[in-house]
């Protein structure tokens, strides 16, 4: 019985190696920016399954100067370099991206990156002027349907507030209606009133 066993187990790491091959795509199989005005090339089914999101397309390439190392009990955040020292343009903004992740370890590092670069000494002056751009983003992750992405944008735009200040007041008309459509839902109206109560700390009154 012993060898059916080994044979069987063998069959599956196969397998497994093969999946992990096909895994990795190549640039060659990226479809050229011409082909999408070919009709032909339009697939069907393209729009339900999901490209790779900006963030794991940079994180993959090794674009993400943080990488997540496994504690026994937490997770913590390793960078390859100093935060004080990377580019918040563009790295604040791809974490920012990644918050709309739903997948370990993209969730992690996303979430935990985006808190730690705002804890650097000077990242006010660092964020300010990207919240043009980064308000958007922001808004699409409390704009998501998934509860833990919209969960994840909240606690980011509280930190995010709490370095700006009142720099943000300008960008909340975009992103109110996304958090008073959750103030309507019971379970979320705890949460996003500690963040309204937030963001009017540190902004100063709301107008």
């Amino acid at each position: 019985g012993s060898n059916v066993l080994r044979m069987s187990s063998g069959i599956q790491m196969k397998k497994k190696t093969a999946a992990q091959k096909s895994k990795t795509c190549s640039p060659e199989s990226q479809p050229k920016p011409s082909d999408k005005l070919n009709p032909k090339t339009i697939d069907p089914f393209r729009a339900y399954s999901q490209p790779p999101s900006a963030f794991s397309a940079t994180y993959a390439r090794g674009g993400i100067p943080c990488r997540l190392v496994h504690g026994s009990v937490n997770h913590k955040l390793q960078w390859e370099c100093p935060p004080e020292t990377v580019s918040f343009d563009p790295l604040l903004l791809t974490l920012a991206e990644g918050l709309r992740e739903t997948k370990h370890p993209y969730t992690f590092v996303s979430k935990e990156g985006f808190k730690e670069l705002l804890l650097v000494e000077g990242a006010a002056e660092k964020a300010i002027p990207l919240l043009p751009r980064l308000v958007p983003v922001l808004k699409a992750a409390l704009a998501h349907a998934d509860d833990e992405v919209f969960g994840r944008g909240l606690d980011a735009l509280g930190q995010l507030s709490a370095v700006v200040g009142p720099s943000l007041n300008d960008h909340l008309k975009l992103l109110l209606t996304n958090l008073l459509k959750r103030l309507m839902e019971r379970k979320y109206r705890e949460k996003v009133t500690v963040a309204l109560q937030k963001l009017e700390h540190y902004g100063g009154k709301v107008s």
